[in-house]
């Protein structure tokens, strides 16, 4: 493996690439990079995401969590609590549904994180999650 992070690659259904160019570069300021008649390439915190031109998002299905019927599939960013903060005031001044709106789900516990859930102009569900304690992504509740 090289010496810099491994990034992730997700491709997408999208059902048009001009309100997605709009949703993924206007509102949440992702840049481009690569993109053809049927597909554009979107750097989102430094992943490469890609929006291909094929219908809506299909599954809609959801699990329970921490009282929030999370839905499934879903993908999105763990950043920063400052800019976490950041993009929940920008997206809610943009007047964004949530389907989640932002919160601090499992408060004062090991897995205590700021979240958020949206869908893209496709369907795409996506989540946005910070933690104050960035070392506790990972971490799990102690069992006995």
């Amino acid at each position: 493996m090289s010496e810099s992070p491994a990034r992730f690659h997700l491709a997408f259904p999208v059902s048009d690439l001009d309100t997605t160019r709009n949703f993924y570069q206007g509102l949440l300021g992702c840049s481009i990079g690569r993109e053809a008649d049927r597909w554009i390439d979107f750097d989102l915190g430094g992943h490469q995401i890609t929006a291909h031109l094929g219908g809506e998002s299909g599954d809609r299905a959801s699990n329970p969590v921490d009282g929030d019927a999370v839905p499934v599939p879903h993908f999105g960013l763990i950043l920063e609590w400052d800019e976490w903060q950041a993009l929940a005031n920008r997206l809610e001044q943009a007047g964004t549904v949530f389907v989640i709106p932002p919160r601090v789900r499992f408060a004062g516990g090991v897995g205590e994180q700021a979240t958020m859930f949206l869908r893209d102009p496709s369907g795409n569900a996506l989540e946005f999650k910070a933690f104050r304690d960035p070392a506790r992504i990972f971490a799990r509740e102690q069992e006995g």
